[in-house]
């Protein structure tokens, strides 16, 4: 069995369960199971593979048939300048929350120094990005499991900032240590009754309770909001990602505490999706 014929194999499995990246899947896949870039397929599409890498090939594929996304199964996924080790502990890297790193870059050009806190830090890969662009940056992030914890510490050691990181464990109301100029946070937002609706790969294999935002999708940004109120500096600024019909119930409870509405950024789909503001 040569790469060619593996890969085509692999791609009319992907193809007949409805899996709409087919073709791109099977070749990442490939290039997990033989450890090469995808440039090196395409140019020895001819090489052999042995039986035991045809097996472990067509696991992969049968994870991937059933809907678990590429990111799960290859434990990777690229990020602003990085690729970052991902579990299905944590979220999977979007592209569109590089408009976070974006705008802190444009934000803060000229300051050498300045404390950021994430609250919900996942994989670390918003935190770790600022980080290691802002080399005199000092981060903390926190979130509620260990498991999450350790994936963003591995992250920071791998990119080589582990010495300005600091990561707690704890939830966002008994945080409580320390103020920040800067305080980010993605937190869970959809509505509950909304999540039997999510994509497959989403509703099945992403951490629940990193979606799930409550009745109103509202919970969780209510508790950032509340709990970062007390954590920010005067002036400090905190982005909040948001969903898409979400920014004028927010403007309110960020008003109610004390924040003047900077701007919204709007994602590469023209919706609304983060809260830029400054604490007055």
């Amino acid at each position: 069995m040569n790469i060619e014929k593996a890969i085509n194999e692999g791609y009319l499995q992907l193809k007949k369960n409805k899996i709409k990246s087919s073709h791109l899947d099977s070749e990442i896949l490939m290039s997990q199971v033989i450890k090469k870039d995808r440039e090196y397929l395409i140019l020895n599409l001819n090489q052999k593979i042995n039986g035991k890498a045809y097996k472990y090939y067509h696991d992969l594929i049968n994870e991937r048939s059933k809907g678990k996304p590429i990111a799960y199964i290859t434990g990777k996924k690229f990020f602003w300048k990085h690729e970052f080790y991902i579990d299905q502990n944590v979220l999977i890297p979007r592209p569109e929350t590089e408009l976070i790193i974006e705008y802190v870059l444009k934000k803060y050009k000229n300051k050498t120094k300045l404390r950021l806190l994430e609250i919900g830090v996942g994989s670390g890969c918003v935190l770790l990005s600022i980080l290691d662009e802002k080399k005199n940056f000092l981060g903390t992030g926190i979130d509620l499991t260990n498991k999450c914890l350790k994936i963003c510490n591995n992250n920071a050691i791998k990119i080589g900032i582990k010495n300005r990181l600091k990561l707690h464990k704890s939830d966002i109301d008994n945080f409580n240590l320390g103020k920040y100029d800067l305080i980010i946070s993605n937190p869970p937002y959809i509505k509950k009754i909304d999540l039997k609706y999510l994509d497959t790969d989403v509703k099945d294999f992403e951490p629940k309770m990193a979606l799930d935002g409550g009745l109103e999708g509202l919970s969780e940004i209510r508790k950032v909001i509340r709990k970062s109120s007390d954590l920010i500096k005067k002036k400090g600024i905190l982005i909040l990602e948001i969903a898409f019909n979400q920014k004028n119930d927010v403007k309110k409870l960020l008003n109610n505490k004390g924040f003047y509405i900077n701007k919204v950024l709007k994602d590469y789909a023209n919706k609304d999706r983060c809260i830029i503001s400054t604490k007055i």
